[in-house]
């Protein structure tokens, strides 16, 4: 892979700066938030007030733990612009969650915020390794989901020539990638390994690619899937990080030279580690929830809000700016079984160490009686469809996650094809409990 670490000169002077320079931005713009949100949002006046709370009261960084969260319940009580903070005509744009759980939740950008967007996931894109003139193919899906369109801004904002493809289609997605030559690819990690699938069915050596850089986000992946990646296509995968309630793509990268984590954007968003139980802080360096408060965002402040994603926070290394660790599952997706916490990424890890089984599953959770009981299905690569072949990988992945979880699980192992391919963002868990 080509060293595509960026000069410190093309850098925003806000990533070098000290750490002092940095908490002073964020005490100044932190106060402009706070007093933003309580007077134009009635819902954070009242909020503040129950709390017995103003934003005034905040001398220091430490001082915004005594304000409450916010939630996603809280955007679809006031759905669809009850937290807007601007009158509607000064927001220019609307985006949206799909609502498969009930009412969608709706996030409204001013002109100024579509620029931060814009400025902060170009800031991503650079630190990926991606420069101006590159081709950038975006496979993110466009429409009221942020992945597609945030993209799409940032890389002409960085000066790139961007490739609107959006998902689905994949033999055109191969076909694009290899007659347009796109050095940057933005896809979901799920998704990848299905351009990955294609390229293999086409009879095309993946590293012969045009690709050298992969910017993976939208869902939860493991460091074992970006060797995966890295190994077939000869290309740095990096992670980008975002939600719409925040922002969308572009609020925390890692960087190329490092790959140990994402910086967050601090200048824009300041972020905290809770007990997901209690609501207390943690230290850096504890795993627990994470929350942000927006700091310059106009047209949708957000304060504490939790995001239901979990890592910890680390020390700067190639910005000043702190990390956080990849996420390891959100506290809403971990999985009780029997008492013992399981999350997807787990399995993942432990099926992409397992020889012949292919980089795909899902995990299905049914009642065995009056037990819970889980089943992770699976599926052998090519070359290893045999019935004996499958025998021993099943027995290997269970083995590995009795060892490692501490629960027997099923698994069934399938012929390449059997785990349904997404899209987008992967369906990992089937939750069966509740039927029959």
């Amino acid at each position: 892979m080509r060293d595509l670490t960026p000069r410190k000169s093309d850098l925003d002077p806000i990533e070098i700066a000290s750490v002092d320079e940095i908490r002073a931005l964020q005490l100044e713009r932190l106060k402009w938030s706070l007093a933003h949100a309580y007077e134009n949002v009635p819902f954070y006046r009242k909020q503040f007030d129950a709390a017995g709370v103003h934003p005034d009261d905040l001398k220091q960084l430490s001082d915004l733990s005594r304000f409450p969260f916010t939630v996603k319940s809280d955007l679809r009580d006031h759905y669809p612009f009850g937290l807007f903070a601007v009158p509607r005509e000064q927001i220019i744009r609307v985006h949206a969650s799909s609502g498969t759980t009930g009412k969608p939740t709706v996030v409204g950008y001013t002109r100024k915020d579509i620029d931060t967007w814009a400025d902060l996931v170009a800031r991503s894109l650079r630190a990926s390794g991606t420069r101006p003139g590159d081709v950038v193919h975006v496979a993110y899906g466009y429409g009221l989901f942020t992945g597609g369109l945030g993209a799409h801004y940032g890389a002409e904002r960085l000066g790139c020539t961007v490739v609107p493809v959006s998902g689905g289609m994949t033999p055109r997605q191969v076909t694009l990638i290899e007659d347009f030559r796109p050095t940057t690819i933005m896809v979901t990690p799920s998704y990848m390994l299905n351009i990955l699938e294609e390229y293999q069915k086409q009879g095309l050596d993946p590293r012969e690619s045009p690709l050298e850089v992969g910017i993976f986000g939208a869902e939860p992946w493991t460091n074992a899937m970006r060797q995966e990646v890295e190994q077939a296509f000869d290309m740095h995968a990096v992670d980008i990080y975002g939600l719409s309630e925040i922002m969308g793509p572009g609020v925390a990268n890692e960087c190329v030279e490092t790959k140990d984590g994402l910086h967050i954007w601090e200048d824009h968003f300041f972020p905290e580690i809770i007990d997901p139980d209690t609501g207390e802080n943690v230290p850096d360096g504890e795993i627990g929830e994470l929350v942000f408060t927006t700091l310059t965002k106009e047209g949708l402040p957000m304060i504490r809000y939790r995001t239901r994603d979990l890592t910890r926070l680390l020390p700067g290394t190639a910005r000043s700016m702190r990390r956080m660790e990849k996420i390891t599952g959100r506290s809403d997706d971990m999985i009780i079984l029997r008492g013992v916490n399981v999350f997807p990424t787990q399995i993942e890890e432990l099926l992409l160490a397992t020889p012949g089984l292919a980089p795909y599953f899902q995990i299905e959770l049914h009642k065995r009686g009056r037990m819970d009981a889980m089943c992770v299905v699976v599926e052998t690569v090519p070359a290893q469809a045999d019935e004996a072949a499958r025998d021993v990988a099943r027995n290997t992945l269970a083995k590995k996650i009795k060892d490692t979880a501490g629960i027997s699980v099923e698994v069934s192992v399938g012929v390449p094809g059997t785990v349904p391919r997404s899209q987008g963002k992967a369906v990992r868990v089937i939750d069966n409990r509740d039927k029959g």
